[in-house]
């Protein structure tokens, strides 16, 4: 079908604001995922097809579209889910599942999740229509840590581990586990929390069933300055004024990259004894034993006198051995 003409003429437009930023903040998705909409001629303003990413809106006065339906700017929600096991993360699907966003009240925003789990991990799971913000959580080029709690089959020794940091390399690239914390046997499996920041497909049941050791549970237990904490599995509640805050300015560079949760001493898995680790501290070397005749041995003896420092050349060192002293021969 052939395309409608571009409307040239709004591109230059230096009021309102951009295009690609209000489809994001009306749940279109990411930054670039907005910018592919307007790149592929299914977004318009006042019926004319917009296809230039510098093109800027004023919501108020333009008729904004996207395949036709008239863009709606919503009120930003933010909801922190504790997902369970079989509930999706999509917003559709044909075969009529459970959905994460099933979980929250009915709503007309648009609303999606910050990244995903799989279908058979739990845990905590961000859920909004703020895309610019999700764009700047989820990407991978950020490296927000994502901190899962894992029960594993088997005790994998210190090499396994050293191996699950480096990494291995899969379709998609290199994937390897940032951190290894809190590790610890119970029984014939192990229980430790993993630190990702890549937020790939299925990573860390990948990742552990390269090294041999299937992922028994897992659950998300933080995401960048998010803690899932008592929130029961299921269950939802809206950010509050402070974690929104927090979010927002973690997002921006303005807080730290990495997760605020606790690292303890940790231990090889396969230890008896927990080993804390200190640093050395040199030993002082014993004097060196000196042969009784020699000048050294004298210098340590009550009889030996000195002469204090005098100018260059001058003896420094009388011994009474009888003999008269040294002296260089710009003193003789």
């Amino acid at each position: 079908m052939p395309r409608p003409p571009a409307d040239r003429s709004a591109a230059t437009s230096a009021s309102g604001e951009r295009l690609q930023k209000l489809l994001a903040a009306a749940g279109y998705g990411s930054r670039r995922a907005c910018e592919e909409l307007i790149t592929t001629g299914r977004v318009a303003i006042n019926g004319k097809t917009v296809t230039e990413l510098g093109t800027r809106a004023d919501i108020e006065s333009q008729k904004v579209t996207v395949d036709g339906d008239p863009l709606k700017v919503h009120r930003k929600l933010y909801y922190l889910v504790n997902k369970p096991p079989g509930c999706l993360c999509t917003n559709s699907d044909p075969a009529g599942r459970t959905r994460v966003i099933d979980l929250l009240p009915p709503s007309d925003a648009r609303l999606f999740t910050v990244g995903r789990l799989d279908e058979g991990t739990e845990g905590l799971l961000l859920v909004t229509n703020d895309g610019d913000l999700a764009h700047r959580l989820a990407h991978p080029k950020f490296q927000v840590e994502r901190v899962y709690k894992a029960t594993i089959a088997g005790v994998p020794t210190k090499e396994t581990l050293d191996e699950l940091r480096r990494g291995f390399f899969f379709d998609e690239g290199k994937f390897r586990v940032r951190d290894l914390r809190n590790i610890r046997p119970k029984g014939q499996a192990t229980i430790l929390d993993v630190v990702m920041t890549e937020g790939q497909n299925r990573e860390v049941r990948r990742l552990f069933a390269r090294v041999g050791h299937k992922v028994m549970t897992l659950r998300r237990i933080a995401f960048g300055p998010l803690k899932l904490g008592d929130l029961e599995l299921g269950a939802y509640r809206p950010l509050r004024g402070d974690e929104l805050r927090g979010l927002v300015d973690f997002s921006n560079g303005k807080g730290p990259r990495r997760s605020t949760i606790r690292r303890p001493a940790m231990r090889p898995p396969d230890a008896t004894t927990t080993v804390t680790p200190t640093e050395s501290v040199p030993t002082p070397r014993p004097p060196r034993p000196r042969p009784a005749g020699s000048a050294a041995a004298e210098r340590r003896q009550p009889g030996a006198a000195f002469r204090p420092k005098g100018p260059r050349g001058a003896v420094k060192k009388v011994a009474d051995s009888g003999r008269p002293p040294r002296r260089s021969k710009r003193t003789r």
